[in-house]
């Protein structure tokens, strides 16, 4: 793929956006941990518009989850290498499928779903000694072993994403189409 002067123009505005929204999220108790609902994933939907998304989404994502060097120090190293490589794949798959939303959009959230909690349980324990898998109050605790712990963050990573990807992302990628940011992106303009 060529990359145009526009193109890496839009790419740095999507990860600029993505940045700023993901670092306000993990502001918040549910910006981090193995339940996470983060705004900005809405934004993976440019995805299904132009091909700037793919690597603008990437660093983005590498340039927000550094920012969690400062909370975590060298265990969020975890998340600027495997965190931004979920988004990689993600924003790919959204592209590569964007001609059926419904189906592109699974990328973010299954890339995220199975990566994400591979690491997530070295990175939060590791620099927090908090145990973050233990819920008493539901009758949960998947502490201990890596498998449960795993199988807990698929489950509650994933449904993270799907709410947020498809509960507000869907309804952005719609609103985007009709204002014409597609034609607009895709250099495309009105007869």
């Amino acid at each position: 793929m060529k990359l145009t002067t526009r193109d890496i123009a839009r790419a740095g505005v999507i990860a600029a956006a993505y940045a700023a929204l993901t670092v306000a999220a993990i502001q918040s108790p549910l910006g981090y941990g193995p339940v996470q609902i983060r705004v900005s994933e809405a934004v993976t939907v440019v995805a299904c518009l132009t091909p700037a998304a793919i690597p603008g989404l990437w660093i983005g994502a590498v340039l927000a989850n550094a920012f969690m060097l400062t909370q975590f120090g060298v265990f969020a190293l975890f998340d600027v290498v495997f965190g931004a490589l979920g988004t990689l794949l993600g924003a790919t798959w959204t592209w590569r499928h964007r001609g059926r939303p419904a189906l592109a959009l699974l990328g973010p959230v299954a890339a995220n779903a199975l990566i994400v909690p591979a690491y997530l349980p070295l990175m939060l324990t590791g620099a927090t000694g908090i145990e973050f898998y233990s819920l008493p109050l539901f009758g949960i605790d998947a502490s201990g072993a890596w498998w449960s712990m795993y199988l807990f963050g698929l489950v509650a990573v994933g449904a993270g994403q799907a709410l947020v990807v498809y509960g507000l992302g869907l309804p952005l990628l719609g609103v985007l189409r009709r204002l014409g940011v597609d034609r607009l992106l895709s250099g495309r303009s009105e007869g």
